[in-house]
């Protein structure tokens, strides 16, 4: 199952990052990252939630669940 991740490429674009920074934030190499960004491989929960707390967002947002791009309270 092929999953397309946009939000990911404009989130990224917008903050005038590169993938191979954005892959040294969440420590995986830029191809993988890039494997992420394009759908070709699907992104596992941690990285999901590293990316998240890097983008001030919920992975809601990141996966297309919610137009609400501001984050759920953090629990305590």
């Amino acid at each position: 199952m092929k999953m397309y991740y946009p939000r990911l490429r404009n989130l990224r674009e917008d903050a005038d990052l590169t993938q191979e920074a954005i892959g040294r934030a969440i420590n995986v190499p830029q191809r993988t990252y890039a494997y992420y960004e394009s759908g070709q491989r699907m992104i596992p929960p941690p990285v999901l939630s590293a990316l998240a707390q890097f983008y001030h967002t919920s992975i809601d947002y990141l996966v297309g669940l919610t137009d609400e791009r501001k984050p759920y309270p953090r629990a305590k």
